[in-house]
């Protein structure tokens, strides 16, 4: 492998600012010496920039068990249900954690190189990346209690004797930035004596020492042979969280984005068609600042986007995310955002902040109450709690409370989708969502967890059954998804580079223009967020009387649109 003097010059620069205090030309050849071991990633056109996405690109979000049967391997079974019913729609599938685990659905990793043994093995996730670009999650501000890193550390001896954080319980801590309402800091038996450990989410997800650079360096192993096991798209979990400095928030602190700006030059050197995204369930603000410059994250979730939409159709007023949207600023040249409505975590309320008032933020909290979900909290520095999260599958967040018409239910979600294909950037849709999952309350009693609500694992058998039934909600809503993604994939109008204005409208019209960003070919995006019919005069600088609503098939031969109740409309001019 050849790298130029700039390019190791930038990999010492990045170390040299992590790591003040170390010997960075001795940290520099480690990391060219690890990247070497790696060499066959590297292709002829490692050089060239890649254009990582269109408007073709589509994600769905799966646990590698999400559809089971009782012959297959769970990851065969994902394989062949996306290859039969989305293999000319989707070509990205991001599998949540496939990992041996502990606690949290597998976000409490004990053997990083491993598949859980139920689910298959690499083969599966190396065929898998064959027909799919594969997204999947480096579990990077923690490991599980029972992992070997852990099991070292209360010996200590090996690698983990270093891997953690011993502190003083009687730090003052008040700055530290709270995602969960737990204890910041766990005791443990070593064999040294009690020790106490940094824990930010729970008692068995252990935070690592990132100040130590062999974590690091364990950690950026471990990255590099997912991408030699056909991995494209590398997910970075809690990296926010990654840097612990006593005295600070403990979140977005420098050393944290350096790393993930050496990541990025790891990554563009050896496998340049590779994308990172950051999780970072933060403010917008704060969120978008892991596009650093264009070389941090070439994606960032818009955690925003969920809870607004919620939002709008909840209280039936787009006013705010209208208001949100105009403002959203537009990514470095490269950079995209990563559109969801729904997720394995539920409806996350903290990228509200400033978004909404106080009044607008408890209407969601007591309508995801009303319809049978659940409300996490998390701790804050005064010792009061928040609410952090929703739990409630996306779909039933939408019941009709008033009629309990699931075909109400069904107009009222599919129109929260449908404005999320809408965004700028690339979509990406929760398995669940395809289906119109209900809560599961059930898998809630078994596990304890709120967010097992919305982790249904299918039946392949039973999930058939009801896509074949035409009186079943699920199929109205499973079809409805093919014809929308069969629309979305072939206009460029949707291009994540291509422009976007949001247009001043009624409260109860979210209005967007989009267009590619090579041709003129234009869609006018209009949502009617409201159980009353809308019309609505689109602005003369948007000629649409030629135009042909592509959802609808309807010819468009006015400046003056009629919406039903929770209709969409995409107009293409």
């Amino acid at each position: 492998m050849i790298l130029t003097e700039d390019q190791r010059q930038i990999l010492n620069k990045h170390l040299s600012f992590i790591y003040p205090d170390s010997d960075t030309k001795q940290l520099t050849e480690k990391l060219l010496r690890l990247m070497e071991s790696y060499a066959g990633l590297q292709s002829s056109n490692g050089s060239l920039r890649k254009k990582y996405y269109s408007h073709k690109d589509l994600f769905v979000i799966a646990y590698g068990d999400s559809i089971k049967n009782d012959h297959q391997y769970p990851l065969e079974v994902l394989h062949a249900f996306m290859n039969e019913h989305f293999s000319d729609l989707i070509k990205n599938l991001h599998i949540l954690p496939f990992f041996p685990y502990s606690s949290d659905d597998g976000f409490s990793v004990i053997d990083y190189r491993k598949i859980r043994d139920d689910l298959g093995n690499w083969n599966h996730v190396t065929a898998l990346s064959k027909d799919y670009r594969i997204m999947a999650d480096l579990v990077i501000n923690h490991v599980s209690s029972q992992s070997e890193y852990f099991r070292e550390f209360l010996l200590g001896e090996g690698l983990g004797s270093g891997f953690f954080h011993v502190v003083n319980p009687s730090e003052n801590v008040r700055m530290v930035t709270r995602p969960r309402s737990t204890p910041l800091f766990t005791p443990v038996a070593t064999k040294m004596g009690i020790h106490h450990i940094w824990t930010t989410f729970s008692a068995d997800q252990v935070d690592v020492n990132f100040g130590n650079p062999d974590v690091l360096f364990e950690f950026l192993d471990i990255l590099l042979f997912y991408l030699e096991k056909g991995v494209r798209v590398i997910r970075l979990d809690a990296v926010a969280f990654l840097w612990k400095k006593i005295g600070t928030s403990c979140i977005h602190l420098p050393e944290t984005h350096e790393v993930v700006k050496l990541i990025r030059s790891i990554v563009d050197i050896l496998a340049p068609d590779t994308i990172l995204i950051t999780e970072t369930n933060v403010p917008h603000k704060e969120n978008v600042s892991y596009f650093g410059d264009g070389d941090e994250a070439h994606m960032v979730y818009n955690f925003s986007l969920p809870p607004l939409l919620y939002h709008a159709i909840i209280t039936q007023n787009a006013a705010y995310l209208s208001e949100w949207s105009k403002n959203l600023s537009t990514p470095p040249e490269g950079c995209t955002y990563f559109n969801f409505a729904a997720s394995h975590d539920g409806i996350g309320v903290r990228p509200l902040e400033g978004l909404v008032p106080d009044e607008e933020f408890n209407k969601i909290i007591n309508a995801a109450i009303k319809r049978g979900g659940y409300v996490s909290y998390k701790e804050n520095g005064d010792g009061t709690k928040s609410p952090y999260e929703l739990n409630i599958t996306y779909f039933d967040a939408f019941k009709d409370i008033k009629t309990n018409d699931i075909s109400v239910q069904v107009r009222k979600f599919m129109c929260s989708q449908m404005l999320m294909l809408s965004f700028r950037g690339v979509p990406a849709i929760y398995i669940h969502s395809l289906f119109g999952t209900q809560n599961d309350y059930e898998n809630v009693a078994k596990t304890g967890m709120a967010r097992s609500i919305n982790r249904r694992k299918w039946q392949l058998n039973d999930l058939n059954e009801r896509l074949q039934d035409p009186e079943n909600h699920h199929v109205s809503v499973f079809n409805s998804w093919k014809k929308l993604l069969r629309i979305r994939i072939q206009e460029a109008a949707f291009d994540p580079q291509g422009g976007k204005k949001v247009l001043d409208s009624p409260p109860e019209l979210f209005v967007m223009w989009r267009n590619a960003p090579q041709n003129s070919e234009q869609i006018i995006v209009l949502g009617n967020v409201t159980e009353k019919e809308i019309s609505w005069n689109v602005p003369d600088d948007y000629d649409i009387t030629n135009g042909i609503d592509l959802i609808s098939g309807e010819a468009v031969r006015s400046t003056k649109v009629q919406l039903e109740p929770w209709q969409v409309r995409w107009i293409k001019f």
